[in-house]
């Protein structure tokens, strides 16, 4: 492999407080994340409810996409709907009342709390150990270990930045390190935000091959800052079976819109798990070790968007199940771009609103904010991905970033619902220029 197959996702969540309610700290520039970034539990879950939790985030997957599809269904769009679940559900387990209710429905999740996050930390370390113990029949016959890059390599880590001075919840630390692998990092948003930016974006960068350098953007992190969670996902893989760069030649393309256009097509005679389910050829391309797969779905002509629109996770279901190997020839475009859009308006419509709205999201169980009358509300959620496909494999990498500000709600000082007194006033020199009272509020209103 000429060069590094590498597969990156990126998310981050950052949370909002009161200025003020959190003890300055020295400023920290240059900071890494050296808290523990392996779960600290051994986490014993059955395959009936990691099964459960797949189901559920699968389904996620197809709902998110679908939300998004429909923004410009012209363009191109690459989302990573795990990197969404992941870095969401150490949101969810801060969250509570109905903001967790509707969380729970958008997001897939079935299984009781205990049960969703030792899933997550399974199904973390079950595809982090894929690239494990590779058997030698699928790595190419020229394969060097001590020159080649690693043919295949899929891992996940999270980190938690948190404020000093912040009481953040220990069952909530407890439950994000003992799942996650998230060990808090002690930052200073106060002093010097943008610096804790920066220094936050290196370490994503550092995870992601340098492929996402800037995920969280100028002004993303305040002085009101007190938690950003990150969680990277990175993916290194080679085709089980590479396409023949000689193989490769130009050939045409018909657009969305009915446009012809000449592409280069990678194309093989090769044996590959193979179906044609409601009118739609499906083929899926093993990486190495034969464990994941990209699966291609082309739909009828002229049928795109219908199709895409009722592509559920039934129908994807059905098409996995139809798979057999086949063989023949897969005509493939080398296609390479980016995508970028926000979740925050998609996650709202799949069913959980509170989140993003101020005066009604709970997470109560993220921190402890009662002394300063504050509220946790998600604001933003940044996505961006890029990918590249060609002959040796796939290159691909995706961020998310999802900003939670603190609305402030400090003390009620004046509650005017009853009759009261006014005076306006010179302040330099006490003169009462007007003085009166309302005992009436409505027939003052009329």
């Amino acid at each position: 492999m000429d060069r590094r197959r590498y597969l990156s996702v990126s998310s981050a969540l950052v949370a909002g407080a009161l200025a003020g309610c959190t003890a300055p700290a020295t400023s920290q520039v240059g900071i890494s994340a050296d808290a523990p970034s392996t779960p600290a539990l051994q986490p014993n879950v059955d395959d009936d409810t990691l099964d459960e939790l797949v189901t559920g985030t699968n389904t996620f997957a197809l709902d998110l996409f679908d939300e998004l599809r429909t923004a410009d269904d012209a363009e191109n769009l690459l989302v990573s709907p795990i990197s969404a679940t992941i870095a969401l559900a150490m949101t969810y387990a801060g969250a509570s009342g109905t903001t967790r209710e509707q969380m729970r429905e958008a997001l897939g999740y079935t299984l009781d709390d205990e049960q969703l996050h030792a899933a997550f930390n399974e199904l973390q370390r079950t595809l982090s150990g894929r690239g494990k113990n590779l058997d030698e029949d699928d790595l190419p016959s020229d394969y060097d270990e001590a020159d080649d890059p690693v043919p295949f390599q899929l891992s996940l880590v999270n980190a938690i930045w948190g404020q000093e001075g912040v009481p953040f919840r220990d069952e909530y630390l407890t439950s994000l390190g003992n799942h996650y692998g998230g060990g808090l990092n002690q930052v200073d948003f106060v002093e010097n935000p943008d610096g804790v930016r920066e220094a936050i974006n290196a370490w994503i960068a550092d995870q992601t091959d340098d492929r996402i350098e800037e995920l969280l953007p100028p002004g993303s992190i305040t002085p009101q800052t007190v938690l950003v969670l990150t969680n990277a996902i990175s993916f290194m893989a080679n085709w089980r079976h590479p396409f023949d760069e000689e193989q490769t030649e130009p050939a045409e393309f018909t657009a969305l819109d009915g446009s012809t256009s000449t592409v280069q097509m990678m194309s093989q005679d090769v044996q590959v798990p193979a179906a044609t389910v409601d009118g739609a050829q499906a083929v899926e391309l093993p990486y190495v070790g034969g464990r994941t797969g990209m699966l291609i779905v082309v739909p009828p002509a002229g049928e795109f968007e219908a199709y895409e629109r009722t592509f559920d996770v039934e129908r994807l279901g059905r098409i996995v199940n139809a798979l057999e190997p086949q063989r023949g020839y897969v005509n493939l475009p080398r296609f390479e771009f980016d995508s970028e859009c926000t979740l925050e308006q998609s996650l709202a419509a799949l069913g959980m609103p509170d989140a993003f709205d101020p005066d009604t999201a709970d997470f109560s169980r993220m921190a402890d904010l009662s002394a300063t009358g504050g509220n946790l509300f998600v604001d933003q959620v940044y996505h961006e991905t890029s990918v590249s496909v060609d002959e040796q494999g796939t290159e691909a990498v995706a961020a998310t970033g999802s900003v939670i500000n603190l609305v402030s709600r400090p003390p009620t000082l004046l509650d005017a619902n009853r009759p009261f007194l006014f005076m306006i006033r010179d302040r330099p020199t006490g003169t009462v220029l007007f003085t009166g009272h309302v005992v009436d509020a409505s027939a003052a209103q009329e």
